[in-house]
């Protein structure tokens, strides 16, 4: 396991989660896949490289919000793809990562759980918190 995919484990401990992805910014309009947690390996093909707006992840980044799906098994919600159903998630929440500037999309952190959920603005807030740290991490160099 990547320490990147140790302090990713620490979050999904953190959040009451059991999958969850980091997605790093490239270009400005793609996302490249930089650690997962409890996706299957079915899918790494499929999230390694993701374009602003297609997908959970990617519809954070272009929207600049929170993109949440309460049941991602009954629901794509227009957003998520088929192939989504495979993590077996349901309850799943992609927050932006933002550059200090606060402008700049630096990329995204996902996180699911296996039942249903509606994520609060307290979880919210808290992965957007775990989102400030990676952050600072990329900006310092890492």
């Amino acid at each position: 396991m990547s320490d990147r995919e140790t302090w990713l484990a620490g979050v999904l401990a953190g959040m009451n989660c059991v999958t969850g992805t980091v997605h790093r910014a490239v270009g400005g309009d793609w996302l490249e896949l930089e650690a997962a947690v409890g996706i299957p390996e079915a899918l790494m093909p499929v999230i390694g490289r993701i374009p602003f707006g297609k997908g959970i992840a990617g519809a954070a980044a272009a929207t600049r919000e929170p993109v949440e799906l309460c049941n991602l098994q009954q629901d794509l919600g227009g957003v998520a793809k088929e192939g989504a159903r495979q993590t077996q998630v349901s309850g799943s929440l992609a927050v932006p990562v933002f550059a200090r500037d606060g402008k700049e999309i630096l990329g995204t952190l996902g996180v699911g759980m296996r039942e249903p959920h509606d994520f609060s603005d307290a979880e919210k807030l808290r992965l957007a918190g775990f989102a400030e740290e990676l952050a600072r991490v990329w900006e310092s160099g890492d």
